[in-house]
């Protein structure tokens, strides 16, 4: 007699019984507020998931010339920045007496570990060396953040899009290295003024990109603000430079083309 195959319910389908599971206070007796400090990182790393899921898919779309897909695509990533800037929203309810009850519980762990904040950077086009030094050997998730850095960005993506439609863009730009930044290129503007002008649909894809971009600013910004709201002038948990340094990290864009080209209509 074979054994029935149990049923698949909402409970199982989502592993709600290992989920419910994951939050697990450091503090003794667990102070109240760290399991909103838990829940809001935890969902920001499956937001991040989500994120490189669609960005992977777009850049498979930009290079199969489907403009309509890439759209689509990123679409959902702007309205899932949005979302994360709203979950800043909810740990702001966290005083800094809150967070200090058990802060020193966290030892060394530090946002600054977060290495698919590192992917989705990476995926994106922002390539900086100096984050290597946060990256030690043997760091969870180092690996495949050093895989994104060795591989062909949005950015990248984007250009053999272009170029697959007949614009001429650049061939240092096209055969660049890949594991570098991608920095501003004057000949690259003038060719996105043209398709401005003269293609309403890449025009939408251009503002679309600039969503995201400018999706990310914000909540760079609004992340800034609640740890300066939090603890000041304070270094980070486990080291990390705080405030001085998520400053610094403001006002990085990941489409420098499309930002330098706005005087020009």
């Amino acid at each position: 007699m074979t054994s029935k195959t149990p049923q698949l319910t909402y409970a199982t389908y989502l592993q709600l019984e290992e989920l419910l599971q994951l939050q697990q206070p450091q503090s003794h007796p667990a102070e109240h507020d760290e399991t909103l400090f838990i829940i809001i990182h935890q969902v920001h790393e499956l937001w991040f998931k989500q994120m490189l899921h669609e960005l992977d898919l777009a850049g498979v779309k930009f290079r199969e010339g489907d403009l309509w897909g890439v759209y689509h695509l990123l679409k959902r990533v702007r309205m899932v920045l949005k979302t994360l800037v709203g979950q800043v929203d909810v740990l702001e309810t966290m005083t800094p007496e809150s967070f200090v009850s058990f802060r020193e519980r966290l030892d060394t762990a530090s946002g600054f570990q977060s290495m698919q904040f590192r992917e989705l950077e990476f995926r994106l086009g922002l390539k900086r060396e100096e984050v290597l030094k946060y990256m030690p050997e043997g760091m969870a998730g180092r690996d495949a953040a050093m895989q994104r850095l060795d591989q062909p960005s949005l950015i990248d993506d984007f250009h053999a899009f272009l170029a697959a439609r007949g614009v001429a863009v650049p061939t240092e730009v096209l055969e660049r290295n890949v594991r570098q930044r991608s920095e501003p290129n004057e000949a690259v503007q003038d060719l996105l003024v043209d398709l401005s002008l003269h293609s309403p649909e890449m025009a939408n894809l251009f503002e679309l990109m600039l969503d995201i971009d400018e999706g990310l600013q914000e909540w760079r910004y609004r992340h800034v603000q609640l740890v300066r709201r939090t603890i000041g002038g304070k270094h980070g948990t486990g080291g990390s430079p705080g405030v001085p340094y998520l400053e610094r990290t403001l006002f990085e864009p990941v489409f420098p083309d499309l930002w330098a080209i706005r005087h020009r209509f």
